[in-house]
């Protein structure tokens, strides 16, 4: 019997992508035993790559193609190639717009990845690569691109439909449906999408920027969690204004939501204004959570909401580069800890941590660089070498600019690259450069 090997990625492999995508419209139209995804991408030539038309091929599993068109001509299936992982076409044109309908299964998706249903309610989580489980895509972190997001569902089952960005739109449909738009007017990578659509209730508050302008803050829960989230929305708020002060990053869209979720995969997720969690990381009440429960989620919530511009604004160009987001990252959420509580004890907690589980992974089989050289699947490494030896690395960057120079270095870093997936070779570019410092010796680690 043949068995396939499984493929090797090596970072000494990238290539940038042939193709770009300006804009991703979707529309949703999620039934009890399937959904539709509709998908419209303005696309183009990637400069970087030359001259010619090579095939455009896009990622995608799981799905079942009902329509394709290419610059608003339907495709027969003579026109394209399918198999399990992909949809291949060949554009006529440097610039063209793309239209596929595919229908899924998110009520039978176990695996938690893309789009699936959690319980009564619709949820997704697209790192590093489920978004592929929805639609067609370049599902790959260089690929940025706008999104308009709408969602029709049946109104009494799920009255809240939410994706990132901001609300542009809602109403009744047909059949006790109803609709909701959602812009994001920042370029993401697809990684960072999100949807969610349920019966959910909502603790509202707001916060003013240090511009002056005032941010909606909204934590959606089932009804019986509604006594829950006061902590998480004060450590929303505390996040908020020290990543202000800290790094004089202010928040950008007009609404920031966190979403609890049950059935979740990962902690929490830093999805561009839409942030979801499973529970646990976020419903504490004063009378029955610990005080580790409720340092546990000040940090998770402090470090999701601080992705918005390590990991959201400024992304990675690659997966090798996850420390670039993740480790920079936990070094944030651990200062923020430190300054919301005991700077010692939280140093003494990080080191016992570090010693007692990273050290045990770099002595054994699975030891890694903080950037890897290869991988098979990528979601084996999101490791603790990535995230807490990533902080300590950065951490020494700070130790040796000093507070003052790694705050010019941070300020360099997302005033260069604000749009944009870059390297950790990048950040450590902005940190020589604000400073005048050749930190070559360093990047050994």
């Amino acid at each position: 019997m043949r068995t396939e090997q499984p493929q090797v990625i090596y970072l000494k492999d990238y290539q940038a992508p042939e193709y770009l995508i300006d804009e991703t419209h979707l529309t949703f139209e999620l039934f009890e035993d399937h959904s539709l995804v509709h998908a419209q991408l303005v696309m183009r030539r990637n400069p970087a790559r030359g001259a010619g038309l090579p095939p455009l091929v896009l990622d995608g599993q799981q799905l079942q193609l009902l329509n394709v068109q290419l610059d608003d001509q339907p495709l027969s299936a003579a026109d394209y190639q399918i198999d399990d992982d992909s949809l291949t076409l060949q554009p006529k044109a440097d610039s063209f717009t793309l239209d596929t309908t595919v229908k899924i299964h998110p009520e039978s998706n176990t695996a938690l990845e893309g789009l699936y249903k959690s319980g009564k309610m619709y949820c997704t989580q697209c790192e590093a690569e489920g978004f592929r489980k929805i639609t067609y895509y370049l599902d790959r972190p260089d690929v940025m691109s706008t999104f308009t997001t709408t969602v029709i569902a049946e109104q009494q089952r799920y009255p809240v439909l939410l994706s990132n960005g901001n609300p542009v739109g809602s109403g009744p449909s047909e059949d006790g449906r109803h609709w909701a738009t959602w812009e994001d007017p920042f370029k993401k990578p697809a990684y960072l999408f999100a949807l969610v659509a349920g019966d959910l209730w909502c603790v509202e508050n707001s916060f003013t920027r240090q511009s002056g302008r005032e941010v909606t803050l909204r934590i959606y829960v089932e009804e019986e969690n509604l006594d829950k989230c006061e902590h998480a929305m004060t450590s929303l708020k505390k996040s908020m204004r020290w990543d202000e002060q800290v790094y004089g990053r202010e928040y950008d869209l007009d609404i920031f939501m966190i979403v609890a979720v049950n059935d979740f995969n990962m902690g929490a997720m830093e999805n561009k204004g839409l942030n979801i969690f499973n529970s646990s990381c976020v419903l504490a009440r004063a009378e029955t959570a610990t005080d580790a429960a409720h340092q546990r989620v000040e940090g998770v919530v402090a470090h999701e909401y601080f992705h918005n511009w390590t990991g959201n604004r400024v992304t990675c160009r690659d997966w090798f580069q996850l420390s670039l987001k993740e480790g920079f990252t936990v070094f944030r959420d651990a200062e923020f800890s430190a300054d919301m509580n005991s700077r010692t004890v939280k140093r003494i907690e990080d080191v016992a941590y570090l010693r007692t589980h990273q050290f045990a992974e770099d002595a054994g089989p699975m030891a890694h660089p903080v950037r890897p050289d290869s991988f098979i699947e990528i979601s084996n490494f999101y490791t603790l070498t990535v995230y807490e030896k990533g902080a300590e690395v950065v951490g020494m960057v700070r130790t040796l600019l000093g507070a003052e120079g790694f705050r010019k270095g941070s300020d360099l870093y997302f005033e260069r690259h604000d749009g944009q997936a870059v390297t950790c070779d990048d950040f450590i570019k902005a940190m020589e450069d604000a400073n005048g410092v050749d930190l070559t010796q360093f990047k050994r680690w």
